[in-house]
């Protein structure tokens, strides 16, 4: 009788109680593609956008075929935007734009390519490329998007964009300027008046540089030409004697 009864608590023990065996050997399930989005969402909520970005990147690497997926790829890219990682950023949306040309956020998603590429220019004295790219996509908007609503924002970074290359190529022409290369200076000041006559302040500094550079110009030429003449004369002159 003993052994009817052991043989049937296990026999219960292996079915009726079977969950809390299988619980305790196996694994905990992992949260869904739906929670992990949920949790991403509400830490970029929280400003917590490093811990947003490795979810998003979860998502959209492990679930391709997720409805979260396309958000979570628009979401990655906002959270190394707002986490100030701008060239990551560029890249995130420029990848979004490559697989979705079609989306409707499309005009949002170009204009964050241009403030992240424009964000990333931290010196005047560095090179300008990511402007320039930033230039031609906050051009893009504004020429392609006219009647959304980031197209007035657009504008602005573009006259943004336009005013530091301006800047730069003032530093550069002051730069030959100071080592006194007047004629270089003078061409890269009439360039920038051409290149850049919306920004006015910039255009009306290139200007009066370009003036005072063509007359430091002249003048050391006419020095020079003179020095030549009385060089030959002298010369001339000492052979004669």
């Amino acid at each position: 009788m003993r052994n009817i009864v052991i043989s049937l608590m296990l026999c219960f023990s292996l079915t009726g109680c079977g969950g809390l065996i299988d619980s305790f050997f196996m694994e905990t399930p992992t949260d869904t593609v739906q929670e992990k989005f949920e949790v991403a969402a509400e830490s970029m909520q929280d400003k917590q956008y490093g811990k947003a970005a490795t979810l998003f990147t979860d998502i959209k690497d492990n679930y391709p075929f997720s409805p979260y997926v396309i958000e979570s790829e628009l979401g990655l890219a906002d959270a190394l935007y707002l986490n100030e990682d701008y060239l990551d950023a560029a890249d995130a949306y420029r990848d979004f734009e490559n697989l979705h040309p079609r989306h409707e956020a499309i005009p949002y998603v170009l204009l964050q390519v241009a403030r992240s590429l424009r964000l990333s220019y931290r010196s005047i004295d560095r090179a300008s490329t990511n402007v320039q790219i930033a230039e031609e996509y906050a051009s893009r908007v504004v020429n392609e998007y006219p009647d959304t609503e980031y197209a007035e924002i657009a504008a602005k970074e573009l006259r943004t964009c336009r005013e530091l290359l301006a800047e730069r190529e003032v530093f550069i022409s002051n730069v030959y300027w100071n080592m006194g290369n007047y004629e270089a200076a003078y061409n890269r000041y009439l360039r920038i008046m051409e290149e850049y006559p919306d920004v006015e302040h910039v255009y009306e500094y290139a200007q009066k540089q370009a003036d005072a550079s063509y007359i430091r110009f002249r003048k050391e030429s006419a020095e020079e030409e003179r020095e030549k003449k009385e060089g030959t004369w002298k010369s001339w002159f000492k052979s004669w004697l």
